[in-house]
């Protein structure tokens, strides 16, 4: 069945432009490249924070309030660049199981992300009230989003479909 929907969307108009178009998907590689730059940066100052290796004199909501809306507009950036990527190669993507574990991997990640701004919501002491949890959540998301950005480039180098 992805086979079948792989073929079709390869040959939508859309998916023939972007493959015909040489610029696009370089382009897009390079956007999406830098989206994980920002994401990858804003999330290791917020998960050190947690885990009280940097910005220790700064609380932690201001360091949320810094470096949270970066990594929220990061993924959507890397969310639209995705789906380029996968409209111009959808076998390279889809027929991936790489792909499908990074896809997993991001939806725990942004669960623990939003999870770690909804206790800063709750409570500006939350995280330092709860430190045990706190260096768990942020060595847990380290790894997740490393794992993503592993994932991400494996996935050129995996045999597919």
């Amino acid at each position: 069945m992805i086979h079948t929907f792989c073929e079709w969307l390869s040959n939508t108009p859309l998916s023939m432009a972007i493959q015909n178009a040489f610029w696009v998907i370089p382009t897009v590689q390079t956007v999406h490249i830098l989206a994980i730059a920002v994401l990858m940066s804003s999330i290791a100052m917020l998960d050190l924070r947690l885990l009280g290796v940097a910005g220790r004199r700064q609380s932690m909501p201001d360091v949320a309030r810094r470096f949270l809306p970066p990594v929220w507009f990061a993924v959507v950036v890397l969310l639209c660049s995705g789906l380029i990527l996968i409209i111009g190669e959808p076998g390279r993507e889809l027929l991936s199981e790489v792909f499908w574990l990074k896809m997993t991997l991001l939806a725990c990640v942004l669960a623990i992300t939003y999870g770690i701004q909804s206790g800063l919501a709750r409570s500006a002491d939350f995280w330092e009230r709860r430190l045990f949890a706190a260096r768990a959540t942020a060595v847990v998301s380290l790894i997740l989003w490393t794992a993503i950005v592993a994932a991400g480039r494996w996935i050129a180098y995996v045999e597919h479909g």
